[in-house]
């Protein structure tokens, strides 16, 4: 977990910390935390951590678990299911708008953001490779020109952001990702609405099945074992 930025309010710092650390998996599904070890990690006194996991705990990011007191809340089957069924709409409408409207932008500013997405997995950072993949998709809403798109996916964007940490933690296949990602721009920048828009959905529905098939592994065998299996995702 890194140290604070200084240029944000101290109680806001703190909470995108310990939320970046959720997303990353650096605080991993089930992992018990604790005021004093959180602000000890962070450098900060205890009082802006209990406000962070106030408001982490009403989002859903971590929860309450008896005697082992505060935990990082499991990922929710039904809820990431329900939420990427969601997220694939989203992500299809745009890339189908962006093949209609945003082709010269596509064209020009998307190869820099495969490239850096390429980088990020070449560095074998999550946090960057996370933020890589929201710049690609935020990328794409803005080229739909569709202003609710991006407004729709805010709502739950921190949830996206921690389903897309979990799949990118645990999929070996990272490269693959942005194999993936390129597709979805050729056919934006080719101009092939109905293709940007099956590339973008199967890119999606494929990502959260892979990752909610990886949990439920882990969930039957435990950790240790499952994270020793190979994992690759079919594609058709």
């Amino acid at each position: 977990m890194e140290r604070l930025s200084l240029h944000v309010p101290l109680a806001d710092r703190v909470y995108r910390a310990i939320l970046d650390a959720i997303c990353a998996g650096e605080l991993a599904p089930g992992a018990r935390i604790t005021q004093d070890d959180l602000a000890a990690r962070l450098d900060v006194s205890r009082q802006p951590v209990l406000q962070a996991l106030v408001l982490l705990r009403r989002q859903g990011f971590v929860r309450d678990s008896g005697r082992r007191g505060i935990v990082v809340a499991p990922f929710d089957r039904d809820f990431v299911a329900q939420l990427y069924e969601v997220r694939s709409a989203l992500d299809g409408a745009a890339a189908r708008g962006a093949a209609r409207r945003g082709q010269a932008d596509a064209r020009l500013s998307g190869p820099g953001l495969i490239a850096a997405g390429r980088a990020a997995v070449a560095s074998g950072s999550v946090a960057r490779m996370i933020e890589a993949d929201m710049r690609f998709h935020l990328f794409l809403y803005d080229l739909s020109g569709n202003p609710l798109i991006a407004e729709t996916a805010g709502l739950h964007w921190h949830h996206i952001r921690r389903v897309m940490g979990g799949y990118i933690s645990r999929y070996r296949g990272r490269g693959e990702i942005w194999d993936e990602h390129e597709a979805i721009l050729g056919a934006v920048v080719d101009g092939a609405p109905d293709e940007a828009e099956r590339l973008a959905r199967h890119h999606a529905d494929a990502a959260v099945a892979s990752l909610l098939a990886m949990v439920a592994a882990e969930t039957a065998s435990g950790p240790a074992e499952a994270a020793s299996r190979p994992r690759r995702r079919k594609t058709p």
